[in-house]
């Protein structure tokens, strides 16, 4: 039983590159809370944020960049060649982290939590859990996905995946275990079983849909078997330029979830978006021609926000294409403003926006809540 009453936790580990996150998000999708801790351990250690000036005084000001934030990559170099200050790092974040993740859980409304953690069984969190799951990928696939997504050489890579502790005894540890080895479908096929094995709660329970009024516009939260009329949908509406496949959005579902406009039951439009590291990112949107977007606009940002405070986002990060943007008075309506990267402020937010902002399109931004998760002190 976990440490947390009323919560069903799972504990989500396993070796880097993985996929654990891409396990999280398939578990977020069937209406779980996912919290990534490797996420708050960089919070943690942000400028003016509690591990900040602990980390310095530890390792030295040379880890400091020129605008004042730990260079995480000088960091590595150290902490990934010396297990000693690798140890000494995680006696400084873990409790930081450790709090967090309490505090996220307590706050959480929903019922299912999983907690994506690569050092879970090698502290005091799996213990809080009731149920430990973890990813497993061979070896040269994790040396694959490194040098693609993190742009490591392979040496590097290799230096990576020999830090850690051997994936054979985590997997003697798990309660389920994911072979994330080949497609999103056979990983999603997976996930699907040992998530019918689970002790549903009532709010996942499928609740009667309300009444719908012909002509009424309702914005639903897309799942996997949305797929082939996701891609169908943005195929036509971008006349082609950007054409998907359903192999394509079933890839697209390993990393953010969908939402969905629909009237009379037909698709009028598709909205890309994710809550990653307590931050709001909608960095897709398609409408069909026909569709007011006075109408549109509010509704579908209604949707974002409740599914947002519900994930406790403290922002929300809005990309638009200059064909939307030119819609200004409709986002100003929602209370999105237009901001610069730099003006964001916040380091979270700031690397949220860099990561996700798709080439050409404008930033637009929201605050979605005052107080923040390891806030700087």
């Amino acid at each position: 039983m976990s440490r947390w009453p009323g919560k069903y936790v799972i504990g989500l580990t396993g070796n880097i590159a993985t996929g654990k996150s891409v396990v999280r998000k398939m578990l977020e999708h069937l209406g779980t809370y996912g919290i990534d801790a490797d996420a708050l351990a960089h919070r943690a250690m942000a400028k003016g944020a509690p591990g900040f000036p602990l980390v310095v005084k530890s390792f030295g000001e040379w880890i400091v960049d020129s605008e004042g934030q730990i260079d995480r990559s000088r960091l590595s170099k150290i902490v990934f060649s010396d297990p000693g200050a690798l140890d000494k790092l995680e006696s400084i974040i873990h409790p930081l982290v450790t709090h967090a993740i309490d505090l996220l859980i307590r706050r959480a409304k929903q019922s299912v939590i999983v907690v994506e953690a690569i050092k879970l069984l090698e502290t005091d969190l799996a213990a809080g859990t009731d149920a430990v799951w973890v990813v497993t990928a061979p070896e040269q696939l994790q040396v694959s996905r490194l040098m693609h997504k993190r742009k490591l050489s392979e040496a590097a890579a290799k230096q990576r995946i020999a830090a850690q502790t051997p994936q054979t005894g985590k997997l003697r540890a798990a309660n389920v275990i994911v072979r994330n080895e080949g497609s999103f479908e056979n990983a999603w096929e997976q996930v699907q079983a040992a998530w019918a094995e689970l002790p549903k709660p009532k709010d996942l329970l499928l609740e009667k849909p309300p009444e719908v009024r012909p002509g009424q516009l309702v914005v639903r939260r897309g799942r996997p078997q949305d797929a082939d009329q996701i891609a169908r949908f943005i195929t036509q509406v971008t006349h082609g330029k950007k054409s998907m496949k359903r192999e394509d959005v079933m890839a697209a579902f390993g990393e953010k979830a969908f939402l969905l406009i629909e009237r009379d039951s037909h698709m009028a439009g598709v909205a890309g978006w994710q809550v990653e590291n307590l931050v709001t990112r909608i960095d897709e949107l398609y409408f069909a021609p026909n569709l007011p977007l006075e109408e549109a606009i509010p509704a579908l940002m209604n949707s974002v926000e409740t599914a947002s405070h519900e994930l406790q986002s403290e922002a929300s990060l809005l990309f638009l294409p200059p064909y939307l943007a030119q819609h200004a008075g409709a986002w100003r309506g929602v209370g999105y403003r237009p901001q610069t990267i730099q003006g964001l402020g916040v380091r979270a937010w700031q690397e949220a926006a860099v990561e996700s902002m798709p080439r050409g399109s404008s930033l637009w931004f929201k605050r979605l809540r005052e107080d923040r998760v390891l806030r700087p002190m």
